[in-house]
């Protein structure tokens, strides 16, 4: 048998971050998705200051959305 396939990365902070704020990274992403125009720590600042995310979460969060844009 061939071993789970351990999570890394920005990635490995979603299951502790739906369980704190109970909401499924889908709805962070889309925030982060909304925020044009802004430099990530700008859209950090917005998670942190708007939706009371800590700022590692928060960081995680929008770092594996936007990477998900770049070609």
């Amino acid at each position: 048998m061939s071993e789970p396939t351990k999570v890394k990365g920005p990635a490995s902070y979603f299951p502790s971050i739906e369980k704190t704020y109970g909401k499924p990274i889908r709805h962070w992403q889309d925030i982060v998705r909304q925020q044009t125009g802004k430099t990530h720590m700008q859209i950090v600042g917005v998670l942190k200051q708007e939706h009371g995310l800590g700022h590692g979460h928060a960081n995680a969060i929008v770092a594996a959305t936007l990477a998900e844009t770049k070609p």
